[in-house]
């Protein structure tokens, strides 16, 4: 199946690296010299030239291809090589649909998409704009201290990357599954472990961990990652139930920071040096909350933070119009003894930096829109598709049990899998309509209408969609 990605940056690269592994036929369309010189160490035709060009678009196969992907920094360079790659395609003799993503930031497009507009007239399948998920696992990931990644895979489950840490004595150097049957109250349920030396595995009962492994780790609920934390020898900051958040910038970022908290029930202070985009804040929806405090000033003015008591606050993230600028906010609140301090950062390159710096947590937005796009190319799929950032080569899926999957009405014990695979979550919808995620028990049935999240090697994509009836 050839897949067209358009735009050879972070994403774009990530993208191919990941698709070329489960063998997919991959183009890459740049017009930067050296983006495309990167890319040429990639299994992939790479092809210098204009994304937007229809003749660069029908060299690089789009009459024959599946996928339509533009991830280019530029939001009107992607709409348009999408309207183009769409219409090109209909010239296909026989004609082959071919799915458009398109990369958006701007949220006027985001809400012309929303409103039907750019599918009529762009022909655009799926919009990415990764900016909730990013501030959903940065709220997460505050929660607890130590964590490396946050995952969310909807309906209250969560995939947290983390290393091993020195207290976890009793959990190193013995089989996994010794160690599991040790744990009255049970151990984290661990899906993926890069390991100090070797290759990236899943693992099996006769594993053994070590202190400084990195592993992933399937958890229902926030309220139990430090439980899970706890096991995997790490010491914990507590975080109350009801934070005091500050958030530095009103931009559109830091407003879409500021409702997810106050829907979480937090008390939320929002300090901006604009003094338009605080009125126009305050003056907003989300102003009115009563629980929403809006202070124009600057953030960076120490007498200003104390004067609102910074360091009666839980949280401090930041929402300013650059990586560097967002460190400095959010360094100082922590030298002001703000103790969970986190932001999200454009450049990847900087989230390992701000771990060593002394910062709770950092998301890399680019990561959340690599895991979307993938999530749209395995559409065949029930849901989300996510590549581990501290586990390379374990990626988790999502499939659907249905009459054809001869899984209905097992028990989950019963239930004969390759050893490279391991069950995170079953997702179930009640009577009432809503999903609910369960743990994977061997006593757990399997019925009919149920999702598995899996993860597996990305080598061994192939096999799982065969055991779980789906087209590749």
């Amino acid at each position: 199946m050839r897949v067209i990605i358009g735009g050879a940056g972070r994403v774009g690269y990530a993208l191919a690296q990941a698709l070329a592994n489960e063998q997919y036929d991959i183009v890459i369309v740049d017009n930067d010299p050296r983006a495309v010189s990167r890319a040429q160490a990639l299994d992939a035709l790479v092809i210098y030239g204009n994304l937007t060009d229809r003749e660069t678009l029908v060299k690089a196969g789009v009459k024959s291809a599946k996928v339509f992907i533009a991830a280019t920094p530029s939001d009107e360079t992607n709409m348009i090589a999408c309207a183009i790659a769409e219409h090109a395609n209909e010239g296909a003799e026989p004609k082959k649909p071919l799915v458009t993503v398109c990369r958006l930031r701007s949220s006027n497009y985001i809400d012309e998409y929303r409103q039907g507009h750019l599918t009529a007239w762009a022909k655009i399948d799926h919009v990415v704009n990764p900016l909730r998920g990013a501030i959903q696992r940065l709220n997460a990931g505050l929660r607890s201290s130590g964590i490396a990644e946050v995952v969310s895979f909807d309906h209250d489950a969560y995939i947290v990357e983390v290393g091993i840490g020195p207290s976890a004595a009793y959990s190193v150097g013995r089989p996994l599954g010794e160690v599991r049957r040790d744990f009255i109250h049970g151990f984290p349920n661990i899906v993926g472990v890069n390991p100090n030396t070797g290759r990236t595995y899943v693992p099996t009962d006769e594993s053994v961990l070590n202190v400084g492994d990195k592993v992933a780790v399937a958890i229902i609920g926030l309220e139990n990652f430090n439980p899970a934390l706890i096991s995997l020898g790490h010491e914990i900051k507590q975080f109350p139930a009801n934070p005091k958040v500050v958030v530095f910038g009103a931009s559109n970022i830091g407003r879409k920071m500021a409702e997810e908290w106050l829907g979480d029930g937090a008390t939320v202070s929002v300090i901006e040096r604009d003094l338009q985009l605080a009125n126009e804040l305050a003056g907003s929806v989300t102003g009115a909350h009563p629980k929403l405090d809006v202070i124009h000033g600057d953030h960076l003015d120490r007498s200003l933070l104390s004067e609102i008591g910074i360091e009666e606050f839980d949280v401090a993230v930041s929402a300013l119009e650059n990586d560097h600028a967002n460190i400095a906010a959010v360094l100082q609140a922590s030298d002001l003894g703000v103790p969970h301090t986190g932001l999200m950062l454009t450049d990847a390159d900087l989230v390992k930096v701000t771990q060593r710096m002394g910062i709770s947590f950092a998301v890399d937005r680019q990561r959340v829109a690599i895991d979307n796009i993938l999530t749209h190319v395995h559409q065949s799929m029930s849901g989300q598709f996510s590549i581990l950032a501290e586990i390379p080569n374990i990626v988790g899926l999502t499939f659907e049990i249905t009459e054809k999957v001869d899984l209905a009405g097992q028990l989950l014990g019963d239930v004969e899998i390759s050893s490279s695979f391991c069950i995170a979550f079953i997702k179930r919808m009640g009577l009432d309509g809503k999903w609910s995620t369960l743990e994977p028990k061997p006593d757990s049935l399997v019925n009919e209408g149920d999702q598995i999240v899996l993860f597996c090697p990305l080598e061994r994509i192939k096999e799982a969609k065969k055991l779980f009836k789906v087209a590749s």
